[in-house]
């Protein structure tokens, strides 16, 4: 049994009413979106966008903030995060620090610069201890908290609730 299907007879399993998945289409780089619906949910379903080069990474804070009934959004790049922001607009970005070609801080200045995400909370998860000052000033003059790696599971979902209770002013 395919991975993705296991993880949504999972999610229905959990009470949910219906899932639906579909790939994104033409795309070069991994995303998938899966929204959980439910007719008796009473509030509008949080979307929060992951940005991170490793699939595994990727995948796996995916279906932990699905699990917690967030829609998700992932992009393997941050070109094609960029692309899945201006569409989707979600409420709450995690975002890679280091990445091939286009860089977090790089998709961080490009994600203020778009009218309607200007103060979308942004928080960036890396593995790099050692950020020089000036890097460190610029993640933080932008807006954007910043978490290192490992980044548990349970801390993961603390993150998404936090980044989700800071007040959006678009």
């Amino acid at each position: 049994m395919p991975l993705l299907s296991f993880f949504m007879k999972m999610e229905a399993r959990l009470g949910r009413d219906s899932t639906s998945c579909s790939p994104a289409p033409g795309s070069r780089a991994f995303v998938l979106q899966c929204a959980v619906a439910s007719p008796t949910a009473t509030r509008s379903i949080s979307r929060i966008l992951i940005v991170d080069d490793d699939v595994s990474v990727t995948d796996t804070f995916s279906r932990m903030l699905r699990l917690e009934g967030y829609e998700v959004w992932a992009a393997l790049s941050a070109d094609e995060g960029l692309t899945l922001a201006q569409t989707h607009k979600p409420h709450a970005v995690i975002l890679d620090l280091r990445m091939p070609l286009t860089s977090g801080l790089q998709f961080l200045r490009a994600i203020r610069a778009i009218p309607g995400l200007t103060n979308t909370p942004v928080a960036i998860v890396t593995g790099d201890y050692y950020l020089d000052d000036a890097q460190a000033a610029e993640i933080k003059a932008l807006g954007a908290e910043l978490r290192y790696k490992p980044l548990w599971l349970e801390e993961l979902v603390t993150l998404a609730r936090e980044l989700l209770n800071t007040p959006v002013r678009d």
